[in-house]
């Protein structure tokens, strides 16, 4: 009760102060013209205060004045855009362990789009990947918890936990009739961000996969070029990369592009921030095909985005996620932060990804590719003359197309055999277009 007794006299001598202020300055406005922007901005905080005051005085239960100012920062920033938030003791920790690069969870990044919780992408080889979780499905629901209306944050902490101890999340997906429960066991979440692998009987091209932008990216994927000088073109697989550190996009770049903007960033009060490329640091001139997708987002927005704008790759995929913004973290106390969004990326055609995203120069969508033995129904100028109906007869009218699931074991081996790339239409599409290019540079 004294607590709060003292926050009420802070509160009404900082609202005293104001009324003060804003009567002295209104005298020196009729004589000195002030500017009336500063007029309404105390106008507005005297409006806060009021409310503050209101609610503490008045309210059916007694209210904590700290309580109060957190949830007033909270639903500040929360109603500026999507990913900026207050970060009190709990989220704050969540996310320094997160960064650490291993923690107790599902393994899916999540956003804010259009309103709803968004799975931006199940991060390769988790638990939920293996469950079967996609890029774009929306959460409805979190165990027992109505998830529409949840903020981020809180939809973190609930989904994370100790390892071996299950959840169920229930998401609508496009193309499904009701909505989907997906049971999964939390497990520890280790990052590995770079996979180098083979390409079966395509003994010139090098694949390499990068999941996630930890701090290790550059050094492994250029090391991964280093180690195969004999390769002849390079896939570049950035599908289901939900960002990470800014620097190691643009390294990545660096490698590829030996001149000019590879991306810049302008906020409301801050310079135009330019990264260049240097020739000093590119590695190859190799054909290059990267691969995107609806879960590529930020910093794998930027190198797709970056690399088209400079004509150094083909962007072959789906359109990508669509978040161009710059947050920073600032701790305002020991336990709590802010992020809050202070900038957007521009790619170097003056082009913001922010809520567009990357749309790829060839547009494949994901799903199986007959082989020619699949579907070997033919008709020719010997055939038409009473020998029709034996030829319709070879049809298999039985037949469907699967889609690939996220459960193959093949994306855990070092070789990419043929089978799999048969039900994969975008590498299969690229290893296609990166052989007619290593033909043509030949």
């Amino acid at each position: 009760m004294v607590k709060k007794s003292k926050n009420i006299i802070i509160v009404g001598f900082f609202v005293s102060c104001i009324f003060a202020f804003v009567s002295v300055t209104s005298i020196l406005d009729a004589k000195s013209g002030i500017n009336n922007q500063e007029l309404s901005k105390l106008e507005a905080y005297m409006k806060f205060t009021e409310v503050l005051r209101f609610i503490e005085t008045e309210y059916v239960d007694e209210v904590n004045t700290t309580y109060l100012i957190e949830k007033a920062i909270s639903g500040l920033l929360t109603n500026l855009d999507s990913h900026s938030t207050f970060l009190d003791k709990k989220s704050l920790s969540n996310m320094q362990v997160s960064m650490k690069g291993e923690f107790g969870g599902l393994g899916i990044s999540i956003g804010m789009k259009d309103g709803a919780l968004t799975i931006i992408t199940p991060l390769d080889d988790t638990p939920a990947y293996r469950a079967g979780v996609k890029a774009g499905d929306i959460i409805i629901k979190i165990d027992d918890k109505n998830a529409i209306g949840m903020k981020l944050d809180e939809a973190v902490s609930i989904m994370r936990g100790k390892p071996k101890t299950p959840i169920t999340i229930t998401i609508v997906r496009k193309g499904e009739r009701k909505p989907l429960e997906i049971k999964i066991i939390r497990d520890i979440i280790k990052l590995d961000s770079v996979y180098l692998k083979e390409i079966e009987e395509n003994s010139d091209i090098l694949y390499i996969r990068v999941s996630t932008f930890d701090a290790k990216v550059v050094q492994n994927t250029s090391k991964a070029i280093k180690s195969n000088p004999k390769k002849k073109g390079i896939i570049l697989d950035l599908r289901n990369n939900s960002g990470g550190l800014l620097d190691q996009a643009v390294g990545l770049v660096d490698m590829f592009v030996d001149e000019g903007i590879i991306v810049y960033q302008k906020g409301h009060n801050q310079p135009k921030d330019e990264f260049l490329a240097s020739k000093s640091n590119t590695l190859t001139k190799l054909p290059l095909i990267v691969l995107v997708n609806a879960g590529s987002a930020s910093a794998s927005e930027i190198v797709s985005g970056s690399l088209q704008d400079h004509k150094r790759a083909i962007i072959l995929g789906e359109v990508t996620f669509g978040k161009g913004s710059v947050q920073q973290i600032r701790q305002i106390s020991n336990s709590e932060a802010i992020k809050l969004t202070t900038a957007r990326y521009y790619l170097p055609s003056d082009r913001t990804i922010q809520a567009v995203g990357v749309k790829p120069d060839i547009e494949v969508k994901f799903g199986e590719v007959l082989k020619d033995d699949e579907f070997n129904f033919s008709i020719k100028e010997k055939d038409l003359k009473g020998h029709l109906e034996e030829e319709l007869s070879k049809i298999d009218t039985n037949s469907t197309i699967k889609i690939a699931d996220n459960n193959s074991s093949e994306n855990n081996s070092s070789i990419i055999k043929i089978d799999y790339i048969y039900k994969d239409a975008q590498l299969k599409s690229a290893i296609n277009i990166l052989k007619a290019l290593i033909t043509l540079k030949k």
